[in-house]
């Protein structure tokens, strides 16, 4: 089975035909190759490892800063912010519309018209959510009986206000900048975590979770514009607005089943529940958010090249394949060690209180693993124009949630709302396989997920292995020791299922090198 996908992927991934593709100059008025150092593949090399410094480091940061917070802050704390973010937080997904990428995957010939055509979408559709959100906040709190939600949720306001001066980013972006980009966008995160930090340390409580990202996002909006190639200027034009509407409608249908999801299963794990359960599910879903992080370092360095390529399904398809075995590399180990570990991380980390959280975060580890399969499909889609498979698949997803969490919930509580997202995401993941396998035709999507997860077992194998042999009392040391094993035995495993890959992509990093030596 491995032999013959290892054949169809090197049929397409490799040849003189398929390298003079890749590097074939891109034509018309697309100018994202007159800022790319190298071969197209050497230049997205050298983006991943720049993407990968600073998102793995800063998503580390940020489980360091949620472990530090939860140190000092109480379950009803987190559970505030919970469903302050959730309340807040699904209206502004509908804001996710793929202006930003629209304005990627554009091709017009006076690009600084198009970014600031871009920049009038995205300030029309902050103004008109932040009128909402202003009219929501009072509903919202009297919904949940919280009216300490309102004074937090206006101070959350200027984080929208923020995002827009944050759109110089897209230009850095488009142009595969990976440097300049991504040390912007840095200064969001490490600002956020030391105000944060200093908030709780001084007694601030929630206060921390809110104060913390909203100074974040004011200061890397405030060097975004300091920083951007283009003048930030309003221009209007009809046209434009009918095509980033063509683009972006689905999108908004997919992050509005994402809301109707996030705000039924805080209302009712709140209600039914109680405070300190939704706080659970805000400390289980801000974890296991640390797989995604990797994926949207593999996924942020491709899409604009995606873009660059979107005509040519062969090399789109290698891509595909190859960055999502990469991103896989990461994302099973750690959903599946967060489901084996997850008791000792409570009882060693942060502490005993937490202990309703170990099954919902054991669920949330290996479904985490589970979908992270093909993850990167609506990249592919979006450079093509293609959105509303996005939609079908939220939809999907949305009516699973509610046809099968919901019940679960009130049924069996934390735990059958735990496996009631994880049917939420084995429906989404459904019909993704469906949409890459007419995409690509012959692309074995069991096949790919199998092979993700191969390099992992023989360490699941070690670790369940040690815990039948008598050791006493667990303590820390025994629970490091198996983690220890666990990442040797699973790194050893990668090397040898996947060392080809690996060794592809570091080929790739020094030719990036070797290429800007010369430079």
């Amino acid at each position: 089975m491995v032999g013959g996908y290892h054949q169809g992927v090197t049929e397409v991934g490799q040849g003189a035909h398929a390298q003079a593709v890749a590097e074939r100059p891109s034509t018309g008025t697309d100018d994202r190759r007159l800022h790319v150092r190298g071969t197209l593949r050497e230049h997205a090399a050298r983006g991943t490892m720049i993407n990968s410094g600073f998102l793995v480091g800063l998503s580390v940061l940020g489980v360091v800063r949620g472990f530090v917070l939860a140190g000092f802050l109480t379950r009803a704390d987190y559970g505030l912010w919970g469903v302050l973010a959730v309340s807040m937080g699904t209206l502004v997904w509908l804001k996710q519309v793929g202006i930003g990428d629209k304005y990627i995957q554009q091709d017009d010939a006076d690009q600084e018209a198009a970014f600031q055509k871009a920049f009038t979408m995205e300030a029309i559709v902050t103004g008109c959510l932040i009128v909402v959100l202003a009219i929501s906040l009072p509903i919202f709190a009297e919904l949940y009986g919280l009216p300490e939600l309102i004074a937090p949720g206006l101070v959350v306001l200027l984080m929208l206000v923020a995002g827009v001066f944050q759109a110089p980013l897209w230009i850095f972006y488009r142009r595969m900048q990976f440097a300049r980009q991504r040390t912007l966008q840095a200064v969001d995160p490490v600002v956020s975590t030391i105000v944060g930090i200093a908030v709780a340390v001084g007694g601030g409580g929630y206060w921390a979770l809110i104060v913390g990202p909203v100074a974040g996002a004011c200061c890397a909006g405030a060097l975004a514009v300091a920083y951007s190639p283009f003048k930030l200027r309003f221009r209007f034009e009809r046209d434009a607005a009918r095509s980033y509407w063509s683009f972006s409608w689905p999108l908004f249908v997919a992050s509005g089943s994402g809301m109707v999801i996030a705000q039924s299963a805080v209302l009712a794990t709140e209600g039914h529940l109680g405070l300190a359960a939704a706080g659970v599910v805000a400390l289980a879903s801000t974890i296991t958010a640390f797989a995604d992080r990797v994926d949207q370092v593999v996924t942020g360095t491709l899409y604009p090249a995606i873009c660059a390529a979107k005509d040519r399904t062969a090399l789109l398809f290698e891509t595909f394949v190859k960055s999502n075995r990469l991103a896989l590399m990461w994302a099973v180990p750690f959903g599946t060690a967060l489901t084996l570990f997850a008791s000792d991380l409570v009882s060693f980390g942060i502490g005993e209180r937490w202990r309703p959280a170990v099954v919902v975060l054991e669920v949330y580890g290996i479904q985490a693993a589970i979908t992270h399969i093909g993850f990167n499909w609506d990249a592919y889609f979006r450079a093509r124009g293609e959105t509303r498979p996005m939609a079908t698949a939220a939809i999907v997803a949305m009516v699973t949630f509610l046809a099968v969490g919901l019940p679960l919930l009130f049924l069996y509580g934390l735990p059958g709302f735990a496996v009631g997202v994880g049917a939420q995401g084995f429906a989404h993941l459904a019909v993704r396989s469906y949409y890459l396998r007419r995409l690509f035709e012959g692309f074995g999507f069991l096949r790919h997920a199998v092979r993700a997860f191969i390099p992992t077992l023989p360490a699941v194998a070690v670790v369940l292995a040690l815990r039948f042999v008598p050791m006493g009392e667990r303590s820390l040391g025994v629970a490091l020791g198996e983690l220890f094993a666990y990442v040797i035995v699973t790194a050893a495993a990668t090397w040898y299922c996947e060392g080809r890959l690996l060794r592809e992509a570091m080929g790739y990093v020094r030719g990036s090198r070797a290429a800007r030596a010369g430079a």
